[in-house]
């Protein structure tokens, strides 16, 4: 039992920093938008936690430093995306390229200082102890799961995402709610970053998503768009990972390479099999996904 406990509750640490990204481009995706920036925007996040934290040793200074990051990030993403209705794949690119090249640079100065005991943690008894980043990941799909689904800006994101010239006649302002989502996803995609430094790896080290980032779009399609299912999604790669970790600690014989690439290579299985069974289904992916909207334009 004891064992068990200690698999779930590191499964949930190592999926929490995806979960934050993949609700992220949920939100994003829901608009119509792709955004594949992720990697960067953890980059980002992540540097700008170890350095503001290392300055400032003030958590709540930190997360908004981080907010501000992301936010600013997506406004660009948004800007190039939704104004002057740039490719959305060369733009996220882009973001990653620059992401990763920006946080190299400004993480040289605190690579391999350790951040431990930043992140306040609660004792849930046979759970163990729980930190304030899954908590409020928790929160987040309850939030989001009925912001989506039970509100009438869910179904106004909804329609922009599906139909944005149907959505502008309708009087919803197409371009505002794709900002809104763009640089609230982006935040949420700094916020990943900065878990995964603060809670998972609190050490900065360049490069350390790991590509992360990209396993957290592909999660977007196998939680089908939905919060609940990116919980599900991001658990299960957490524990994924943690599974070829704790194989190691007992010594398994299997190669540590084929053991870190597990989680990788069963994501990637999963999403093939789940394509496979809903290629006769309609999909759940927002129709105006990736198409820029021209006012006048009609679908």
């Amino acid at each position: 039992m004891e064992l068990f406990t200690q698999l779930l509750t590191a499964a949930v640490a190592s999926g929490t920093p995806l979960l934050f990204v993949t609700l992220g481009g949920i939100f994003i995706e829901k608009a119509g938008i792709i955004q594949l920036g992720a990697e960067g925007l953890m980059l980002m996040g992540a540097v700008t936690a170890a350095g503001v934290y290392l300055a400032t040793s003030s958590l709540p200074v930190t997360l908004l430093a981080v907010l501000l990051v992301g936010g600013l990030l997506g406004l660009l993403h948004a800007f190039l995306t939704v104004t002057l209705r740039a490719n959305q794949i060369v733009s996220g690119l882009a973001l990653t390229l620059f992401g990763g090249g920006l946080s190299a640079y400004l993480g040289k100065a605190i690579t391999g200082i350790p951040l431990s005991g930043a992140v306040p943690k609660f004792d849930f008894g046979v759970l163990g102890q729980v930190d304030l980043f899954t908590l409020s990941s928790l929160a987040l799909v309850v939030v989001l799961q009925i912001a989506f689904f039970h509100t009438s800006f869910g179904l106004h994101l909804k329609a922009v995402g599906d139909n944005p010239a149907t959505a502008d006649v309708m009087g919803i302002r197409v371009q505002g709610m794709r900002y809104f989502a763009v640089i609230a996803g982006s935040m949420l995609m700094g916020l990943g970053g900065a878990n995964l430094l603060m809670v998972f790896s609190p050490t900065w080290i360049e490069g350390m998503t790991t590509g992360r980032g990209w396993i957290a779009i592909a999660l977007v399609i196998f939680a089908r768009w939905n919060p609940l299912g990116a919980l599900a999604a991001c658990w299960f790669f957490g524990f994924l990972d943690t599974l070829g970790f704790r194989l190691q600690l007992a010594g398994s014989t299997v190669p540590p390479y084929f053991l870190k690439m597990l989680p990788y290579l069963l994501t990637i299985a999963v999403l093939i099999l789940v394509g496979w069974r809903t290629q006769h289904r309609m999909s759940r992916a927002p129709q105006a996904l990736g198409i820029p909207y021209i006012r006048e334009q009609r679908f």
